[in-house]
């Protein structure tokens, strides 16, 4: 069953790195459908293709699926520079049919007003020591590397993927304050530019909840939390994870759902997790 949403927002795929889950990806986005795609930066991992990166035909098919799309749905498709994708500075601003290119945009839902951008610019290490970045780019990619070799042992144990380095990243006091920071930073961002709320990328932390009366939305990535965001036709926002567990050879294939539209409709701040079965 293909699920329609009114939005969804990707962001951190890193294509042509080993950790990227492309595979998954296509897999989640032929089940569902949309208005508008919005690829929140680090869509194509630069960084690492210029040095020890490959380029592979599910990476190339992740941009097919987006072009079926753009086809078939007529789907609004919005790449937002990264970071790692920064070699974009040298097309932007681009707009051909359905796709757009940019650093930033504004979008307005349920009479809301939301900022959308990768994050990256805020982010002082980032922008201030990209050496200290990039250094910290190889610890993570060797993270990655020890994630994927413990996920291989649990597929053959039948049990379901877990991220080994989302729970490190919870763990690590540094990381903790980092995410923190740049959270507060990014609602603060939000109030500059006169807007209800914040859509953004860039630390690999998908969540969605309110910051001082901000709306703080971040889609994660897919390398490690496979997540999305997603607006469905009523404006209503939630967190959209892909799960792929493998046993016996059979693939059970499940949409998870977190939604939180009580904090757009500023009525409760309960949780309630629902679960779908593809």
């Amino acid at each position: 069953m293909i699920t329609h949403y009114k939005t969804l927002v990707i962001s951190d795929v890193h294509l042509g790195t080993k950790g990227s889950k492309a595979k998954e990806l296509v897999k989640f986005l032929k089940q569902c459908s949309c208005d508008r795609l919005i690829l929140n930066g680090d869509i194509i991992d630069g960084w690492q293709l210029k040095k020890y990166g490959t380029w592979k035909r599910k990476h190339t098919r992740f941009f097919n699926r987006i072009l079926k799309m753009i086809e078939d749905h007529k789907t609004e498709v919005i790449y937002l520079r990264g970071n790692h994708d920064d070699f974009l500075d040298q097309v932007l601003p681009f707009k051909v049919g359905n796709l757009t290119i940019t650093r930033d945009l504004t979008i307005e839902s349920n009479g809301k007003k939301f900022y959308v951008v990768h994050g990256d610019i805020f982010d002082s290490i980032t922008t201030n020591l990209k050496w200290v970045a990039k250094l910290g780019d190889v610890g993570y990619t060797f993270l990655l590397w020890v994630n994927s070799l413990y996920n291989q042992y649990r597929r053959k144990k039948g049990l379901p993927y877990y991220s080994l380095s989302q729970v490190v990243k919870s763990k690590v006091k540094s990381a903790v304050s980092y995410i923190d920071d740049f959270e507060k930073q990014l609602t603060e961002i939000a109030k500059i530019k006169d807007c209800d709320g914040i859509i953004c990328g860039h630390i690999h932390q998908a969540a969605l909840k309110e910051i001082n009366g901000i709306i703080y939305m971040n889609s994660g990535d897919w390398v490690e939390s496979m997540s999305a965001l997603a607006e469905d036709r009523d404006g209503n926002w939630s967190l959209v994870y892909y799960a792929d567990t493998s046993s016996d050879k059979s693939i059970n294939k499940k949409l998870q759902e977190i939604e939180i539209d009580s904090i757009l409709n500023n009525t409760s701040e309960d949780f309630k997790l629902r679960k779908k079965t593809a």
